[in-house]
């Protein structure tokens, strides 16, 4: 069992897109889950403007509301080390209730934080966050297909929507961390 204070890296693969698209971060194993989503929103690139949960096992943790669905526990009060004490723990984060953006995240290493290294940081990446609001996993892939067909009839819709070029192979790793 990992102490308390230890570093965790973690990888965050958006489900149900292919190819993928994630992040690896390192973060003290005694962040909050809400400061998890914190940098979870940062890191995929998210702009923290929908409701958010984080589900583990038949557990739900997020910010309680008298109209909750479900039995939601504070999610201020839990941290990564208590959903996810070992190596290889998984837990799923879901991000804006209407589009259905689920979220993997896994436990890679669990290591000594490195002497002088401000966590959060992102280590690694791959591909471009969709953008809000475009629909969930089914509406990126419309939204990626428009966008590679000039003659698509909602081509020149999205191009305007998102104010120009969108590359969904970019990451920016430097920008990314200037953000966390």
């Amino acid at each position: 069992m990992a102490p308390k204070r230890m570093a965790y890296q973690i990888k965050v693969t958006l489900d149900h897109i292919r190819p993928p698209i994630w992040r690896r971060i390192l973060v003290h194993s005694d962040i909050s889950l809400t400061e998890l989503h914190i940098t979870i929103q940062a890191a995929m690139g998210w702009a923290n403007y929908h409701l958010h949960q984080f589900i583990v096992g038949d557990q739900y943790y997020g910010a309680p509301d008298i109209e909750d669905f479900v039995e939601m526990r504070d999610e201020s009060r839990v941290s990564l080390y208590d959903v996810a004490p070992d190596m290889g723990g998984t837990f799923k984060y879901e991000y804006d209730f209407g589009d259905g953006w689920i979220h993997t995240v896994l436990v890679e290493k669990i290591v000594e934080p490195e002497r002088g290294v401000k966590l959060p940081v992102v280590i690694q990446g791959k591909r471009a966050c969709p953008p809000e609001d475009v629909g969930g996993p089914w509406g990126y892939a419309e939204f990626i297909d428009a966008l590679k067909d000039p003659r698509h009839p909602e081509h020149e819709r999205y191009v305007e929507w998102i104010g120009g070029e969108f590359d969904p192979d970019e990451f920016d790793l430097v920008g990314v961390n200037q953000v966390m």
